[in-house]
Order: structure tokens, then sequence, then C-alpha cells
């Protein structure tokens, strides 16, 4: 779809739980790009803290995994529904790509900084890849810090390392 879009010069928005449309600026799109279908937990290290997932994954199933295990979140997404009267479900690449966070923030940190690595596909249609999944994992610009809060307008997230 992205590679189609930018050769007929086509705008396209990035959903999948359509919980934050109210966000930001509105789109004057043409089209809806959903990736709600792309999403599953790929791999949990609990001892390692790190996650993979999907980026249609519903965060209530994240933070179920998390918790089964004692652990959570460290930036405490917050849930927005109710403010922005949405009734979609949040999910792991939209909390990521608009770089929310709870009151935890100011000592934890945002999603930004939780984000270890991720695959994507640009807006030529060319899949790429950033960091990894391990913390010392950037030479020269950190792309992960760049993506997140760029409200999908820079790369459509297809995976993502998340240390948790």
């Amino acid at each position: 779809m992205v590679s189609w879009a930018a050769a007929e010069n086509k705008k396209f928005e990035v959903v999948a739980g359509d919980s934050k449309r109210a966000l930001g600026r509105s789109t004057m799109a043409e089209h809806t790009l959903d990736v709600s279908q792309i999403c599953r937990i790929i791999d949990y290290e609990p001892a390692e803290l790190i996650l993979t997932a999907r980026p249609g994954t519903p965060l209530v199933t994240i933070q179920a995994e998390l918790e089964a295990k004692g652990q959570m979140l460290a930036f405490e997404p917050p849930n927005w529904r109710s403010l922005l009267q949405s009734t979609g479900e949040p999910t792991l690449g939209g909390t990521l790509a608009c770089n929310l966070a709870g009151p935890r923030r100011v000592r934890a940190g945002a999603a930004r900084d939780f984000l270890l690595g991720f695959s994507a596909v640009n807006g030529r249609g060319e899949v790429w890849k950033a960091g990894g999944k391990v913390v010392k994992n950037v030479t020269g610009f950190d792309m992960c810090k760049l993506q997140a809060g760029a409200f999908g307008t820079l790369s459509v997230l297809t995976c993502g390392f998340h240390g948790s």
C-alpha cells in the first residue's frame, strides 16, 4: 500500500486501534492503512526485560503478559479514550507513534525511552530497521527517538523491540 500511495501520490493515514485520532492535526487522507491485524507478541524475555511485538497489538494484551510475570510498562501508557471520546483500543504502535506516557514520565521517561529498535516501511515502500534488542545498539543517529512521536508520518511500524 505504501509503495502504491507513493507512486500514485495518494495520501493515507495509518490506524490500528483508532483510539488516538483526535490527537494532533486532522489528516486530509484519501485512504486508510489499517494495521490492526499486524498484532501479536513475537517474543518476551522477562529476565532480560525485552518484549518484541507487532504495532497493532492491544496494550491490554501486552500489559496482561507483563503482569503475569510481575512486570509493567514503566512509562505507564495513558488510556485517554474517554478524554478523546474514542471507543478504539489503544495499541503498542499508536502509543509509540504518539510517544505517550503517564504521570511517571518525569521519573521513568516516555515511550520513546523504552523503544530499543523497530522495523518499518518508509514513505517509498522500503523496509528498514533501526536499533535492536539491546540498550547499546545505537551508532550515529538514534532513529528510535525520531520515530517515536512522529504520529506515523515517517514510517509504518511493523515490529518493535521494547524494554519493559
